[in-house]
């Protein structure tokens, strides 16, 4: 008997939006694995701390932070086969995943090379999108209005055609792009609608609007555009 792998989604920070089965399956565990710098605390890790078993194996996944390009095949082929040899050996694995594990979450790519070997579950998350839209305390977007969700790091011309509708756009992956986002939106007209928000469901949680937003982001922050009619019609 193999061991099945599960993708774990933790929500955005905040150890009470995790989910009470994604709980009670990191409590569990026999193999706990998570994303992790080269240097510094994994943030996977520090928000399931708590219920991390004291005699669980861990497997750290080193995904270098840098923006030079890195051989990410190879780290996450390297990962897949130590978590496969778990799995082998009929122990469940549990994988840690800011967030949830589909939403931009970097479990797609063991999911991708392990799923044909092994029973896998995924368990959703609280995503960024909904924790950040909470956290400004305006609704996204109501009734038939579309939400588009984009990408910060791309061109102008992708990031302008996207936003040419009338409903509601997230912009994630902000970081190092913040300037260039802020430009782009203003000469759109749509600066009065979009709020910044970094760090949500943490204590250095950051709202504001837009055009208050601090010279730098970082790497954990979004910008959310509300749609024409947040409120909808009663």
């Amino acid at each position: 008997m193999t061991g099945t792998l599960y993708g774990i989604g933790l929500g955005p920070g905040d150890p009470e939006l995790m989910t009470l089965k994604a709980h009670r399956l990191i409590s569990a565990a026999e193999v706990v694995s998570y994303p992790a710098p080269d240097s510094g605390e994994s943030f996977a890790r520090s928000i399931a701390a708590g219920a991390i078993p004291a005699d669980a194996v861990e497997v750290p996944i080193v995904i270098p932070m840098r923006t030079a390009r890195f051989p990410a095949q190879e780290v996450y082929d390297a990962a897949a086969e130590a978590l496969g040899a778990h799995l082998q050996a009929g122990l469940d694995v549990v994988v840690l995943c800011e967030g949830d594990p589909f939403f931009y979450g970097s479990f797609m790519y063991l999911f991708a090379r392990l799923a044909d070997r092994f029973e896998v579950e995924i368990v959703p998350g609280v995503t960024s999108l909904t924790a950040c839209a909470a956290a400004t305390r305006n609704p996204l977007c109501a009734r038939n209005e579309t939400l588009t969700v984009l990408p910060g790091p791309q061109s102008d011309d992708k990031l302008r055609a996207a936003m040419a509708g009338e409903g509601a756009v997230a912009i994630l992956k902000v970081g190092r792009h913040l300037a260039r986002l802020k430009a782009l939106i203003a000469s759109e007209g749509l600066m009065e609608r979009a709020r910044y928000v970094s760090h949500a469901s943490l204590g250095k949680q950051h709202v504001c609007a837009l055009a208050d937003a601090p010279a730098k982001a970082p790497y954990f922050s979004m910008i959310l555009i509300g749609g024409q009619d947040p409120y909808g019609t009663l």
